[in-house]
């Protein structure tokens, strides 16, 4: 198993959305920031099927797959839309540092 970076990923993701011909201006598939959100949100969706009536993870492997499905939209959004999602991240995590959860007002 190798660590890749961010950027790996999300350019292994770009080789395999070309190699599809998604990129290309008569795809079925346009790669529209609005598409990938949905197509994002759709995967999302499904990781929850996993938990129906459940609390148990009854086939990770299938998890795993609904889970990468959504990373990898989540990497090709982020890409397409021109957000170091890298950075986005760290800076996230630097404010959330200072956020308070769960305190009554």
């Amino acid at each position: 198993m190798s660590n890749l970076t961010i950027s790996e990923l999300t350019e292994q993701m770009h080789a395999l959305v070309k190699s599809k011909g998604w990129y290309a201006a008569d795809s079925k598939r346009p790669q529209t920031p609005r598409n990938l959100a949905v197509s994002l949100s759709i995967e999302a969706a499904e990781i929850l099927e996993h938990f129906q009536f459940t609390d148990e993870i009854k086939d990770r492997e299938e998890l795993g797959s609904e889970l990468a499905d959504v990373m990898l939209y989540l990497l090709q959004l982020a890409s397409v839309s021109g957000i170091d999602l890298e950075d986005a991240v760290l800076k996230k995590i630097e404010k959330n540092k200072t956020r308070q959860w769960d305190v009554e007002k």
